[in-house]
């Protein structure tokens, strides 16, 4: 069976989680199946992987055109494939194209879903109306469709319901627990003026709307002067939150001292590093689909404190893995608190009540990692997968 994964990252153009589980599911797919992956950017070297830049002719145009155009040149190439496999809106519109010009059946991941995440339209202007219609073309018309999170299926149903529910399944994110493991060196941290042996509170995502990051950031204004506060942000989304995170940051760091913040990707063995000799590790996403940066944090040994929405309580048992902030949320499509003076409140508590008690903190981080060993292995998501793609071809033939 040939099956081609189409993505818009891939290493090692990765900055996001759908880009870290299609380089880990290409990885434990390989040995059963012949996969390529068409991913977008520069040209790499790995043996059946294929890379895409803009067609010239759509250089400088709207995002979201750009992106549509690169679709097209992938499916084109996936002639003699038995199967597509997309991921994100940035490459549902080349599975929808491919399986048209090429008679196959097409599967789709869902990592996030354009209609939850309407701030998107300050990036994108009209071009959030085309990423709309491409992503509801493409889902509409998949063969099958992976949710990451039984939340996330119950967010396509809603947010599409045209979509048979007969066709979406839930196979969870994944980790590598050997790579995303303790790591006892503290070099990273020393050079950055990290203190290794300080109470601290990580955070690692992209600045953008849906990570919560300026409620976390209010939430360090009330937080004992004693807590290290170490963000790993970057990729801000637009130039408005870019603004808005740079100047809570400038804030806090003239008031505390202790905040130190990583613009840069940082490759994972010095993430793991810094998360190591994290006391805890927090999310306050508004929306998250699953959380693979929840996972990552688990396999490194320590306990997550998390907005419980979307996906994250199938990740972080509340008490055992870490702590989960309730968070009741506007139903027009943003994700925003109803209330975000309790939110952020919230937050704080449970915080402080995670890092003023090490011992638990550290009980609840080795029962982290065990959580992440047992339950999101690629092994397993790798069995689901296929078995998936079989019942697919199956109904297709």
């Amino acid at each position: 069976m040939r099956v081609d994964l189409l993505t818009k990252e891939y290493p090692p153009e990765v900055y996001g989680g759908a880009g870290v589980h299609v380089a880990e599911l290409t990885k434990v797919l390989r040995p059963h199946l012949d996969v390529r992956v068409r991913a977008f950017g520069a040209e790499r070297d790995e043996e059946g992987t294929f890379s895409y830049t803009t067609p010239a002719e759509l250089e400088g145009a709207n995002a979201a055109l750009s992106t549509l155009g690169t679709d097209l040149l992938i499916a084109a190439d996936c002639a003699g494939a038995d199967l597509v496999h997309s991921h994100t809106w940035y490459a549902n519109f080349a599975g929808h194209m491919a399986s048209l010009l090429h008679g196959i059946p097409h599967v789709l991941s869902a990592h996030s879903l354009e209609p939850l995440r309407p701030w998107k339209a300050e990036q994108l202007g009209g071009g959030y109306r085309v990423s709309s219609f491409a992503e509801r073309t493409a889902y509409e018309g998949a063969a099958g469709v992976i949710a990451v999170s039984a939340g996330m299926r119950e967010d396509i149903l809603r947010a599409y319901p045209g979509v048979d529910p007969a066709k979406v399944h839930v196979v969870h994110n994944g980790i590598d627990i050997d790579a995303w493991a303790p790591n006892p060196e503290t070099s990273v941290l020393t050079e950055r003026g990290i203190d290794p042996e300080a109470p601290t509170i990580v955070f690692v995502g992209r600045i953008t709307r849906q990570k919560g990051l300026p409620y976390f950031l209010r939430a360090v204004r009330e937080l004992p002067a004693e807590y290290q506060v170490v963000l790993c942000a970057g990729a801000p989304d637009t130039p408005e939150i870019a603004q808005e995170v740079d100047s809570l940051v400038t804030e806090l760091a003239a008031e505390r001292g202790n905040v130190h913040l990583i613009t840069e990707m940082l490759p994972r063995h010095q993430l793991t590093q810094i998360l190591t000799h994290a006391t805890t590790f927090v999310c306050p996403s508004i929306y998250e689909p699953l959380g693979i940066v929840n996972l990552e944090a688990m396999a490194c040994g320590i306990p997550v404190v998390a907005s419980a929405t979307g996906g994250i309580p199938e990740v972080v048992v509340d008490g055992e893995t870490g702590y989960l902030v309730p968070l009741e949320q506007l139903s027009d499509g943003t994700g925003t608190p109803v209330d975000p003076d309790a939110f952020v409140a919230d937050l704080r508590d449970a915080l402080i009540r995670m890092v003023s008690d090490l011992q638990r903190a550290a009980q609840m981080g080795e029962a982290s990692r065990r959580r992440a060993a047992e339950h999101f292995s690629w092994t397993s998501i790798a069995e689901r997968t296929l078995d998936l793609y079989r019942t697919v071809l199956a109904q297709s033939s």
